[in-house]
């Protein structure tokens, strides 16, 4: 690789915030690295006094030293072992010794270079190092926001729609009043709901939840009522409804617009008097709840369609709380995939971590299932990475699933590479992958569509 390339490259990261040492007993090695560095725009401070070095090194926090190996008093070594732990660590060494910086890699050194310098593998190395040390700072910045929404039960997003939500729910949690959740399948219902519970005056209570369609209409009324011993036929015993079970705390009602039209009479004639009877008794009882419901339809189409009571909507829904799809936040995509990243790293004994050109690549996919389909994308690519740092080629199922790119059209906004790329695609498979009439198709000569193919990975 040219120099000149790599010091393209290496002007387009910023140099904001890097503190670096370096340090050796030879004088023209430390001009020539540093005027490398502040060449490309990055400040370098330096040392040729390995017992004033280590006193540094003892007070201050630098995010990159680079140091000799050999050197009188105070060697590479024991300077490594003083370092801060976040501190990336760069060994110099002669020829002659690098069996001794192996090792010394293995007691934490992040890479070495070698004397005589080789200017275009030094500043291969001091990129990367540079590359983790922005992984870092970004891991530790989602990580904050994760904490700064920990009273919301893992709701995690910090865009503005959130925000709102966050809003809604911190309200809504002051007082007893029945909430309707509306949101796409996969957009985190449920944990609204708890969120709800968790900051609210019963969170010392029950909080029960029961999804009106994953049971037969002819059992959903003793699931939320209770019944007596036969009371029908199977009634073996007799058995509490999940009004009774949430007594002093919260109910939800998940995908409540399935349930049967006859039986929402008599959920109303409930909440209008907070007493159920079970099937097959005469006696009513008292239950204190708060009634939460969700929902993934448009309820008020729902309405019009005579399936939903109108006057039963009204007792649901004092408060509305209707949750974005994840394609009208991408904003949060990052915080997300780092969250369930940290999440599956823990069940995994791993330390994965995204680059950044994954997450580009997440934030232009057409999320159809929403938070539920994120957390499953990021589940399979870590089942399959052999490093812990996720690269593209990670994601590759999620690029050549049918179905799962975004259309022309489609919500959210794709720049012209993303254009191109379903566009070359599409004309690919239209016509068989045959790429010398795929070229014809799209104007281009053969050689440049096999660049396109190897630029957009589309093999």
């Amino acid at each position: 690789m040219k120099i000149g390339l790599i010091y393209a490259n290496l002007q387009n990261m910023t140099s904001n915030g890097i503190k670096i040492l370096i340090i050796d007993d030879e004088l023209n090695s430390t001009i020539l690295l540093k005027k490398v560095l502040e060449k490309k725009g990055f400040q370098a401070s330096t040392e040729n006094d390995s017992v004033i070095a280590k006193k540094r090194i003892e007070s201050e926090d630098f995010d990159i030293i680079i140091s000799d190996l050999q050197m009188p008093d105070v060697s590479g070594n024991d300077l490594l072992k003083i370092k801060h732990p976040e501190t990336i660590f760069i060994l110099i060494t002669g020829f002659g010794s690098i069996d001794s910086a192996v090792e010394s890699m293995k007691l934490g050194a992040f890479d070495y270079i070698i004397k005589p310098f080789n200017l275009d593998e030094f500043i291969i190395k001091f990129e990367k190092a540079v590359e983790v040390i922005k992984l870092n700072s970004q891991l530790r910045n989602l990580r904050t926001q994760i904490e700064e929404t920990s009273s919301f039960s893992n709701i995690i997003g910090s865009s503005r729609k959130m925000k709102s939500v966050y809003e809604l729910i911190k309200n809504v949690s002051r007082s007893n009043a029945n909430v309707l959740i509306e949101g796409q399948s996969g957009t985190g219902k449920e944990l609204v709901a708890r969120a709800i519970h968790h900051n609210s005056s019963r969170s010392n209570g029950p909080f029960i939840a029961i999804n009106c369609s994953a049971i037969p209409d002819n059992l959903l009324e003793s699931e939320l009522f209770g019944h007596t011993k036969g009371a029908y036929t199977g009634a073996i015993d007799s058995q509490r409804g999940v009004f009774e079970l949430a007594d002093g705390g919260t109910l939800l009602l998940d995908e409540i617009a399935e349930m049967p039209y006859m039986l929402q009479s008599k959920l109303l004639r409930v909440i209008e008097t907070w007493e159920v009877k079970p099937l097959g008794s005469d006696k009513v009882r008292k239950v204190d709840i708060r009634l939460l419901s969700a929902t993934n339809q448009n309820i008020k189409e729902v309405i019009e369609e005579k399936k939903f009571r109108e006057d039963l909507y009204y007792r649901i829904a004092t408060v509305s709380i209707s949750l974005p799809p994840l394609n009208d936040r991408t904003e949060d995509i990052p915080l997300l995939a780092n969250h369930f990243i940290k999440k599956f790293s823990e069940k995994m004994g791993r330390g994965f971590i995204l680059n950044s050109d994954v997450v580009e690549l997440l934030m232009a996919h057409n999320w159809k299932g929403n938070v539920r389909e994120l957390e499953s994308v990021i589940e399979r690519a870590l089942i399959s990475a052999e490093n812990d740092i996720l690269v593209k080629n990670n994601f590759k199922f999620l690029t050549s699933s049918p179905g799962e790119e975004r259309t022309f059209g489609s919500s959210g906004n794709m720049d012209l590479k993303d254009m191109e790329r379903i566009y070359i695609k599409k004309v690919l498979e239209e016509n068989g992958w045959n790429k010398l009439q795929a070229a014809k198709v799209l104007g281009i000569d053969r050689k440049t569509l096999y660049k396109k193919i190897k630029e957009y990975d589309l093999e």
